[in-house]
This record gives structure tokens, sequence and C-alpha cells, in this order.
């Protein structure tokens, strides 16, 4: 699992489905808008929609320090933990935040029949380019 996390970060930009031989598609990560923030300098928004396959997740991991994030469900529903904040499940149409700094415990898709999507909008410092920072156990 975390081999095909590292992978699907790795390929993010690309839009890469990240699969193994034994469980189809796990994880797609598409960046579909980047922009600087024009009276924030030196700030950027970035929207990224994340596909999860059925039972598919993602090993804990945080963000950039300065990346505030916006999540909201497009189809499917989602189990997240951020950590401070007890388990939930979001269902279409609802959101959660991550403040920055935040460690994400659990992303994962809720169900083991049916594939997830959300989209994740963040405001970071533009310099930033990785999204994603697996938690090494």
């Amino acid at each position: 699992m975390f081999t095909r996390f590292l992978l699907a970060a790795a390929f993010a930009a690309l839009s890469i489905n990240v699969a193994s031989a034994d469980d189809g598609p796990v994880r797609n990560v598409t960046v579909v808008f980047d922009h600087p923030i024009p009276n924030i300098p030196g700030k950027s928004m970035k929207g990224v929609v994340v596909e999860y396959g059925p039972g598919g997740a993602s090993p804990s991991h945080t963000h950039p320090k300065t990346a505030f994030i916006y999540a909201t469900v497009l189809d499917g529903a989602f189990r997240i933990k951020v950590k401070g904040q007890p388990e939930k499940i979001y269902h279409v149409g609802e959101n959660f935040i991550e403040e920055p700094g935040s460690l994400h415990e659990v992303s994962a898709n809720a169900s083991d029949t049916e594939p997830a999507r959300l989209l994740a909008v963040f405001v970071l410092d533009s310099n930033e380019k990785e999204l994603v920072t697996p938690i090494k156990k």
C-alpha cells in the first residue's frame, strides 16, 4: 500500500492510475487548477481531484505546512480522520478542512464496492511542489 501511495504522489500531475495486480485502481490524483492568488503575493490556489477505487486508501500523511485545505466529496463517500478530530464519513456534498500542519491520519473510500471522488482545494505558498508527505513508520 505504501509503495502505491508513493507512486500516486509521484505521478499525480500526470493523472496516472495506480493499481496492483490483485485489487485494481486504488488512487488517482489529478491537479485540475493551479494559479497564483493575485492579491496575496507568494500564495497560490491548487485544485486536486482525488479518486479512490473500491476499498482504496492512503497511508497517514501531511501536506505542506503552509497549506490550508478545503475538500468536498463529489462522488461516493470518504472515511476521514484529521488529527484532533474524530473519524467521520463524508458523503456527496459534504466537506471538511485541514488546517496548516495537520496530520491526515485516515483517508479512505468508505465503500468496498463503489468508487469515491473528492475535490481538494489547497491555498499554500506558491513555491510548494510536494502536496503530500507520507508519515514514515
